[in-house]
């Protein structure tokens, strides 16, 4: 008796892999078990990266804060310890944007922690 195979289960699997590799280069996009890597190695770089993505956003507005701050003559950790003195709760996200594009709003807040 000939062995039984699912072959439309198999085909509709294989079928979504390639659906989604569809843009990539070379072999990746049309055979089979190149195909089934680079899916799997893109899934783990997206998994690892939309980790990686909140450190280096944290690390952009740190880098803002402190570019802001300096120019009224104060480093980014002495600020952050004065806001936190002062209990204003901004967050760096938040910060980072005004010391970007609200200077002026940005000065005033510097200004309130020196005091």
């Amino acid at each position: 008796m000939p062995r039984s195979v699912n072959v439309v289960a198999a085909k509709a699997r294989r079928k979504k892999i390639l659906k989604r590799v569809k843009g990539q280069f070379g072999r990746r996009k049309n055979v089979w078990t190149v195909a089934k890597n680079a899916y799997e190695k893109g899934q783990v770089y997206a998994y690892r990266d939309r980790r990686n993505k909140k450190r280096s956003f944290r690390a952009l507005w740190i880098q803002r804060i402190n570019a802001g701050v300096r120019q009224y003559g104060m480093s980014y950790s002495v600020f952050m310890g004065k806001l936190h003195k002062n209990h204003i709760q901004l967050n760096r996200k938040v910060l980072a944007d005004l010391a970007m594009n609200e200077p002026n709003v940005f000065k005033t807040i510097v200004e309130a922690v020196k005091n």
